[in-house]
């Protein structure tokens, strides 16, 4: 596959193949069914041969452009893509992401895969890049939570880096993140970074999530490395932040929005995670079209 000189707008580099390739292939393999596309293999002589482009239908920021290569390169070697628009480009209605040409019955078998993949994906980029926009000129990065499709985790996540955010967790044994119902069964927050402290490596960070101030100065007594400020105001924020003092990462989260983030950023904080990045974000319109 070859790749134009087009920069992007991010230093991003690509998820491999090895990685990549079970989601598209089973996503071609539902697809296909049992007999393959019996449409295009019925209406399209086997030697006829699809020159086209897959072009954005709206503004917005690309993300699964090389995903959606790889779907059309599974299907058929033959098919040649070449990506115009890398992942982490901004784009315009109508701007050109990849060219393809080869069997036009190939083309078309894998054009849903392809484009259900890219669209989705380059939602969240678009989505993130609003939040990372909004928040500006402040310090605080905008990152992601563990809410994802099933199975498409690290796709999604990196589209989220695609936006120019920052990737939360990417598993539960990831980091140790205390949540209201630990500290609950646990008995309290000291109880609970206790707990864990004695159980974890030394590479191992804790971060505890806080609803109140008395939460927060147990959590920072215990020497936690960061604090999830949950769905506190801005004016909250501001107070848990100065009482932080440096002491440890602080993490908004709860009701982030276009509208809300910028309010949240002038707070101080260090990041601002959105979990509807990934699992309510609208996709990104792309099409292919022909000749």
């Amino acid at each position: 596959m070859n790749q134009t000189s087009i920069a992007t707008e991010i230093d991003l580099p690509p998820l491999p193949d090895i990685l990549t390739e079970p989601v598209v292939r089973a996503a071609l393999i539902e697809d296909l069914g049992r007999a393959g596309d019996i449409t295009s293999m019925a209406v399209i002589p086997a030697d006829a041969r699809l020159r086209g482009t897959i072009a954005t239908r709206q503004p917005g920021v690309i993300a699964g452009a090389g995903i959606a290569a790889l779907a059309f390169r599974l299907l058929d070697p033959a098919i040649r893509v070449d990506i115009q628009r890398p992942d982490g480009t901004r784009v315009t209605a109508g701007d050109v992401v990849l060219t393809i040409d080869g069997p036009a019955r190939s083309v078309l078998g894998a054009e849903r895969v392809a484009l259900n993949l890219s669209s989705r994906l380059s939602g969240i980029a678009t989505a993130t890049a609003g939040l990372v926009d909004a928040a500006q000129p402040h310090k605080a990065r905008i990152t992601c939570t563990r809410k994802t499709t099933p199975g498409l985790r690290a796709l999604e996540k990196y589209a989220v880096r695609a936006g120019g955010g920052a990737n939360h967790r990417f598993g539960l044994d990831d980091a140790v993140l205390i949540k209201d119902n630990h500290i609950a069964v646990a008995g309290g927050v000291t109880q609970a970074i206790t707990r864990a402290r004695r159980s974890i490596g030394h590479l191992v960070k804790i971060e505890v999530e806080v609803d109140r101030l008395d939460q927060l100065m147990l959590a920072l007594e215990a020497g936690v490395d960061a604090v999830l400020l949950d769905n506190m105001t801005p004016a909250m924020l501001a107070e848990a932040v100065a009482i932080t003092a440096g002491r440890a990462i602080t993490e908004a989260s709860g009701r982030i929005s276009r509208d809300t983030v910028a309010a949240v950023a002038a707070s101080g904080v260090d990041l601002i995670s959105a979990g509807w990045l990934t699992h309510s974000a609208p996709i990104l319109d792309l099409g292919l079209d022909v000749g």
